[in-house]
């Protein structure tokens, strides 16, 4: 266990900042589920819906700093081909 006050701050700041890049990233795998899901059924419609609603989320978590750049960008192209496929 950290002695130094500064420590102990960084500590408890690292648990809160895991804790919410954590029910950020719950957020993104799930979204992505459902474009999957959506895609497994070959629903184009709900497959579209489900892409702007993870879209949205992939993004949120980019901007956030969860995710880097490249990371958002390539999850959103994955998913986009995978949805166009189907159309």
């Amino acid at each position: 266990m950290a002695n130094i006050k500064s420590a102990k701050k960084r500590i408890l700041v690292n648990e809160t900042k895991a804790a919410r890049n954590k029910t950020i990233k719950s957020k993104v795998k799930t979204a992505v589920k459902k474009v999957e899901a959506a895609i497994a059924q070959k629903d184009a419609e709900a497959a579209r819906t489900a892409l702007h609603a993870a879209i949205v989320e992939i993004s949120k978590a980019g901007s956030k700093g969860v995710y880097h750049k490249k990371t958002v960008s390539r999850k959103i192209s994955r998913l986009s081909k995978a949805v166009n496929s189907i159309a």
